[in-house]
């Protein structure tokens, strides 16, 4: 084994060793939530239904699918046991129940109302396990106007403002291209789990943590809306020309050159025109107050004069100055980087037919140590015989 790595098999060496999870969700804010429980150690049992499971295992990205499901499923569901369960069923559930017993966690995204219905809201479950840790994910909370609005993440980005915080000035809303606030509520979720487990190893006492993909969205933009919030109430504005932050002044953005595109973070706008020999910028942009007031009159100047000479000219000048600058990859460009290789990211995940596939792995450290997971997404109720013959041993 390489020793700068703690594969999934060594669970005792992990914070989360000996903690159960049920996990109820699907697609992808609850699972992720899970999936870090689990790369921390804990064993995560995967509560599906019987007919088709998440349906997150039919949900195909790019085309791509792993061992008969999707290949996003096995992204955000590796190392976990699937135990399939009609909640609907009175046997199943029966053992639903005795599981829950037996659990630390339970997780679910379920509409509000849906769980009370079936008997697994909160007050039910703490009648059986008074130590467990409740957490549960909604999308906009479960009273008010949306409470029962789809929870989903392109809808939040849009009903929560997000959406108009990239682009420039003169385009419609831009959404951020990935399921951002969704992984964002996973984690939120993750850190009320992890204080409730404090909690629960002090007193003995359960808890019921709550999130929802709104509250998640609006803390997500915490320091421009903020800012909004102590200002004359009027949406602030995007700049017109390579626009990266609502609040922050010229040179912010990214700029393209002769051959691609350089990112510029906070500088001294005199002292950059000085360096790339743009003498406008030098010239005028002595005062500190107009690199926000007039950002999109320095930005067109920037911007004419940055597209002269390539990336690595730029940056072979305003890198050893110590200019915050960055050249803009794309995904081949990062993998090539030693810088990249170095940080060591992706993993294979293998599954019992031999079918492999790469994605992340948890990106935290333990003790200097990454953590890294062979084990891929299970197969629809892989483990019910193995959860059934524990329960049938717990009963006696």
């Amino acid at each position: 084994m390489n020793e700068n790595k703690i594969p999934s098999d060594k669970n005792e060496e992990l914070p989360l060793a000996g903690i159960v999870v049920l996990d109820f969700s699907q697609f992808l804010a609850g699972p992720s939530c899970a999936l870090r429980l689990a790369d921390l150690g804990a064993r995560v049992i995967k509560v599906e239904r019987p007919d088709g499971g998440d349906a997150c295992r039919s949900l195909i990205v790019a085309n791509q699918t792993h061992d008969g499901d999707s290949a996003l499923f096995h992204t955000i569901n590796r190392n976990k046991q699937s135990y399939s369960a009609d909640l609907k069923n009175p046997a199943d559930l029966a053992n639903i129940k005795k599981l829950l017993q037996i659990a630390d966690v339970m997780i679910h995204n379920f509409r509000p109302g849906v769980m009370q219905r079936i008997g697994l809201d909160y007050d039910s479950v703490r009648s059986i396990n008074p130590r467990l840790i409740y957490g549960e994910i909604s999308g906009y909370g479960d009273e008010g106007p949306w409470r029962d609005k789809p929870g989903q993440d392109l809808l939040v980005q849009s009903l929560s403002g997000l959406a108009w915080l990239s682009g420039n000035a003169n385009d419609g809303p831009v959404p951020a291209g990935l399921s951002i606030i969704d992984l964002m509520t996973g984690a939120h979720l993750a850190q009320g789990i992890m204080g409730a487990l404090l909690k629960q190893a002090r007193t003995g006492a359960g808890t019921r943590i709550t999130v929802s993909l709104l509250e998640s969205a609006m803390d997500l933009q915490f320091e421009p809306f903020t800012a909004f919030l102590n200002s004359d109430g009027r949406q602030p504005v995007r700049s017109t020309v390579n626009h990266a932050n609502v609040h922050t002044a010229a040179p912010y953005g990214i700029y393209q050159t002769a051959d691609g595109y350089l990112a510029l973070a906070m500088t001294p706008l005199d002292k950059l025109g000085s360096l790339i020999g743009c003498a406008t910028l030098a010239e005028q942009a002595k005062d500190p107050a107009s690199w926000f007031d007039q950002r999109d009159y320095y930005k067109r100047i920037l911007a004419d004069h940055l597209s002269t000479q390539d990336t690595t000219h730029w940056l072979s000048i305003l890198e050893p100055e110590g200019i915050w600058c960055a050249p803009v990859q794309n995904w081949p460009e990062l993998i090539k980087h030693q810088g990249f290789k170095t940080l060591d990211v992706v993993q294979t995940i293998t599954a019992t037919s031999g079918a492999s596939m790469k994605t992340t792995r948890c990106p935290i450290r333990i003790d200097g140590k990454i953590l890294t997971c062979e084990r891929p997404a299970p197969k629809l109720g892989a483990d019910n015989a193995e959860i059934d013959t524990l329960l049938a041993n717990s009963a006696t």
